[in-house]
């Protein structure tokens, strides 16, 4: 078999192991718009990297980033309501993107698998990006974890307590920034936040602790690229969405049957 497979399942496991620890701080925080926002700046970045030349990705991982520090600002300033700028922000994004694709005549995009991923598509490069990203996560996540938790428990708390708690929240918003930039290429822009948030949800009704919960919320994820994987070859459905299909039959699974959350 050509190896386009396992490139696949790869980088579709590199993504849900960064995307299961994150996603539980976006459900708790209550912040899959924000994931959204970012999503759709990313066409942006796609445009911007095809203007300037270069490879599409940093342009993807720059924007995301950009807008993940202006939201964070733009918190601050407390002048518009936080729904209000992100709905600002990404449609402004995504409509900026669309234009500056227009002016590319001479260069060929593929936008559908922009939009909705191309994870049979994935190669060795992109498992670079994939990885490189998802170890980076993970690894800034653990230093972020304990005052992280406190300022999504409770925030004046953790203030007390001494939690630099801006600093905290702008670093997870620019964690969430370099994963949804990694993960483009296995869902796309419009499907990118629903591997943050169903395996989290689905995880969240059978964890004991936060920690539990982010393993078995990666662990879910994976499980999901590899059913989606199975059933997009099996059925010949579009890999990305065939993956986002698993995840919610896992969560509807697990819903039907009793669970004792305590996260």
């Amino acid at each position: 078999m050509d190896d386009f497979l396992p490139r696949a399942l790869a980088g579709g496991f590199g993504v849900a192991l960064a995307a299961g620890p994150l996603g539980t701080f976006v459900v708790w925080r209550r912040m899959a718009y924000f994931g959204d926002a970012l999503a759709h700046s990313g066409l942006l970045g796609v445009a911007l990297g095809a203007l300037l030349g270069v490879n599409p990705q940093w342009g993807v991982t720059v924007i995301c980033l950009v807008v993940a520090l202006a939201l964070a600002l733009l918190q601050r300033q407390r002048r518009l309501a936080t729904d209000t700028l992100l709905g600002l922000l990404a449609h402004t994004t995504l409509s900026l993107g669309l234009v500056g694709l227009a002016f590319l005549e001479t260069v060929r995009i593929d936008l559908v698998g922009y939009l909705f991923g191309d994870i049979l598509a994935i190669s060795v490069v992109d498992l670079y990006w994939i990885w490189g990203g998802a170890l980076l996560a993970l690894a800034t996540l653990t230093v972020l974890w304990r005052p992280l938790l406190a300022a999504t428990v409770h925030e004046e708390l953790a203030r007390v307590e001494g939690v630099a708690v801006f600093p905290v929240q702008l670093a997870f918003m620019l964690l969430i920034a370099i994963v949804i930039a990694v993960a483009m290429k296995v869902v796309g822009i419009l499907l990118i936040t629903s591997l943050l948030i169903i395996p989290a949800a689905a995880a969240r009704r059978f964890a004991h602790s936060p920690e539990g919960m982010a393993a078995l919320a990666s662990a879910l994820g994976c499980a999901a690229i590899g059913i989606g994987l199975w059933a997009s070859l099996r059925w010949d459905t579009p890999a990305g969405p065939s993956v986002v299909v698993a995840a919610a039959a896992l969560f509807i699974l697990g819903h039907a049957f009793p669970g004792s959350a305590r996260t």
